[in-house]
This record gives structure tokens, C-alpha cells and sequence, in this order.
């Protein structure tokens, strides 16, 4: 029962950390899925500079660990002048993290869309933007939402990695907790039940929706 006790006088302080996680997961969500797009689209691009910066935006944040990306952000830059608050880092880092992951998921639904409604479309005399736009996109994004779900799920837990650069989110909650009582596997417990009443109702709205698009494309 102690645990329970002890449990409840940390919550407060954990929900607040709880608050912080998801208000960068939001941002990291509401920012990158966009400028996912953007990337996306520019990767594919004609134009050969449009296509190597996207490219390389997209690798980069893709292929280096968030955690580096932080640490970029929030140490490396100050050494040329630019400076953030934690948060910001934390935001930006992840946004970027987001995005060139969404990049590549929105990337695969526009080319799942079947070649024949593009044959169709240019039978049509339809313009190229009016293909994207009335056929590609609509579908393409549609295959790409259980994709984009679940990279949302993955950005809130990805949140823990700003405890490294101090940012006042869930980690550092129970962090701060466990270093002034020292019962660490209790908080750190508590910590992740608080994750986890998140990402599991997500998982499953995720699974439903999965299963509802595979029915309808059935």
C-alpha cells in the first residue's frame, strides 16, 4: 500500500512533466507532418537543388539519433551565436525528426495510388497539379494515416529524450523525485504507466483504424 501512498503524492508533479511531453509531441506533430509533406514532394522535385537539400534535410533526420539532433541544437549552435531555450531545442530537434520521417511515409502513399487513375487523369487532359491534387493527394494521404498515427505514438515516447537536454518534461519529473527520495523504481514505474495510458489507447485507436481502411479498400 506504501507504494500506492507514495504513488499519489507524485502524480501532481509527474502530470505537469505528463503536460510538458505532450505539448512537444504536439508541436513535433502539428509542425513536421507539414513540412513532411513539403519534403516529400521536393524530393521528387525536377529541380536538382530543391532535390539534394530535401534529400539531405530528409536523410539527416532520418538517419542521426534524435538525441544527437538535440544536443546539436542546444549545445553546438551557441558555439556560432544562436542560442535557445530548452524547449524550443526540444521542439525543433523533433519537428525535424517528424518531419523527414513523415516525408517518407507520405512519400510511399502517393506512389501505393495506381498508375492506371494517372493514365485515366491524363486521358482526362487533367494538369499535372490537378492530378496530384484531386487524385494523388486524397488517397495517398489516406494510405499514410496508420503510418502517420503510429509515428506520433513513436514522437510522444521519442519526448523522454529532452530530459537529456533539461527539459522539464516527464524523465525530469521523475527524475527530479527519484533524486530526492531515492525510491527510483517507484518513479520510474509511475513514469511509465503515465507513458503508457498515452501511447496504448493510441495503439488501438491506430489498430482500428488500420483495420477499418483495409476493409474499405477490400
Amino acid at each position: 500500500m506504501s507504494w500506492f501512498t507514495d504513488w499519489a503524492a507524485y502524480l501532481p508533479q509527474m502530470l505537469v512533466g505528463l503536460r510538458m511531453s505532450l505539448y512537444i509531441a504536439f508541436v513535433s506533430v502539428v509542425l513536421g507532418y507539414p513540412l513532411g509533406l513539403v519534403l516529400g514532394l521536393t524530393v521528387n522535385s525536377k529541380n536538382f537543388a530543391a532535390r539534394a537539400i530535401s534529400l539531405a534535410i530528409v536523410e539527416i533526420g532520418r538517419g542521426a539519433p534524435a538525441l544527437v539532433i538535440l544536443y546539436i541544437f542546444y549545445y553546438g549552435l551557441p558555439k556560432f551565436g544562436i542560442s535557445m531555450e530548452a524547449v524550443t531545442a526540444a521542439c525543433v530537434g523533433l519537428v525535424w525528426n517528424a518531419a523527414a520521417y513523415a516525408s517518407e511515409i507520405m512519400r510511399a502513399g502517393f506512389q501505393s495510388v495506381d498508375r492506371g487513375q494517372l493514365e485515366a487523369s491524363n486521358a482526362l487532359g487533367l494538369s499535372r497539379r490537378d492530378t496530384f491534387v484531386r487524385i494523388i493527394m486524397p488517397q495517398g494521404i489516406r494510405s499514410a494515416i496508420p503510418g502517420l498515427m503510429g509515428l506520433a505514438i513513436q514522437m510522444f515516447q521519442g519526448t523522454s529524450l529532452a530530459f537529456a537536454i533539461t527539459v522539464p518534461e516527464l524523465m525530469k519529473a521523475a527524475d527530479e523525485i527519484g533524486g530526492r527520495n531515492f525510491n527510483y523504481l517507484e518513479t520510474f514505474m509511475l513514469a511509465g504507466l503515465c507513458y503508457a495510458a498515452i501511447t496504448l489507447p493510441a495503439t488501438w485507436i491506430t489498430v482500428f483504424f488500420e483495420k477499418r481502411m483495409k476493409r474499405a479498400y477490400a
